[in-house]
């Protein structure tokens, strides 16, 4: 569909610090942008938890033309549950796969030239053994399907995603050649996304956003956030609509015109997420007190 294009994926995490090396030091991707809130956000974007939370984008490059990460921090939280649903991003990179061996992160080759790792927290992710491209390495993110041809006609017909092969057990859809993909995989069972559920996150013109909450309405499919502004402080209000798919994966649709101003590089953002983890003492706190954090 004209005009739509694949943003990022959110991870729950757990342990801010250790996350950080490992898109930092082991993927070697860069902070883009770093924002701290008081409290939850109104379109979930943390998970169901109203107290203070972070929010930190990290990618190869500039969110105008790379599908990047969104990692949510909730202070005093230290766990998430993993369900089926997440089932990996794939991203193209020998130089990561050097990285992990430098490094001693846990690092196996699934089959040749395919190397999986683990993020904290247990999200998987597929390191492919070739040279690091000049346009963006991220080539899709692996989500798990009860029903493939269900989840297809959705994606492709009320998404409007271009199908690009399906084979019975996997499929793959997106919006254009050039941008990360999306693919489907059977898993011949109730998906279950748990605690450590996340979200994939899409631009549009502002327009289209009241067309797809009406469609999604009209064809009685699950819209978990109804057209809504949403403030980040200093920066643009951006529009969006968050929807479901049949298996409960969260869709997030957003005006891309204000999205392209809210998602600027922010030249300060390594520095202060760096700042953001000293000054969380929520970890010491925590073993002073013989306590545990909590776990969602």
């Amino acid at each position: 569909m004209a005009g739509r294009r694949a943003l990022h994926f959110v991870f729950k995490v757990g342990d801010r610090n250790t996350t950080a090396k490992f898109y930092r030091d082991i993927l070697g991707m860069k902070v883009l942008r770093h924002e701290e809130f008081e409290e939850g956000c109104k379109a979930s974007c943390n998970g169901p938890y109203d107290g203070r939370w972070s929010k930190t984008m990290v990618g190869y490059g500039p969110e105008d033309n790379h599908f990047v990460v969104e990692l949510t921090y909730n202070y005093g939280l230290s766990t998430y549950k993993l369900g089926n649903d997440f089932l990996g991003l794939t991203i193209k990179s020998k130089t990561a796969i050097e990285n992990a061996k430098k490094h001693n992160w846990p690092i196996t080759e699934e089959e040749t030239g395919c190397f999986m790792t683990q993020a904290p927290g247990g999200y998987k992710f597929y390191l492919l053994n070739e040279d690091q491209p000049i346009t963006d390495p991220v080539q899709k993110v692996t989500l798990a399907s009860s029903d493939l041809q269900k989840s297809v006609d959705y994606w492709s017909t009320l998404c409007g995603m271009k199908l690009f092969n399906n084979d019975g057990k996997m499929a793959t859809l997106g919006y254009s050649d050039n941008q990360c993909k999306l693919e489907l995989q059977d898993v011949s069972a109730k998906v279950d996304h748990a605690t450590a559920f996340g979200r994939m996150a899409f631009s549009c013109p502002r327009a289209q956003l009241p067309e797809i909450e009406g469609k999604m309405k009209s064809e009685n499919q699950t819209i978990l956030t109804p057209l809504v502004s949403l403030d980040t402080p200093g920066k643009a209000t951006v529009e969006v609509v968050i929807v479901a798919d049949p298996d409960g994966h969260e869709i997030c649709f957003v005006g891309d015109k204000a999205f392209r101003e809210l998602s600027q590089v922010d030249p300060k953002a390594d520095q202060l997420l760096s700042e953001a983890m000293a000054a969380d003492k929520s970890d010491e706190w925590f073993a002073k007190h013989n306590k545990q954090k909590a776990s969602a």
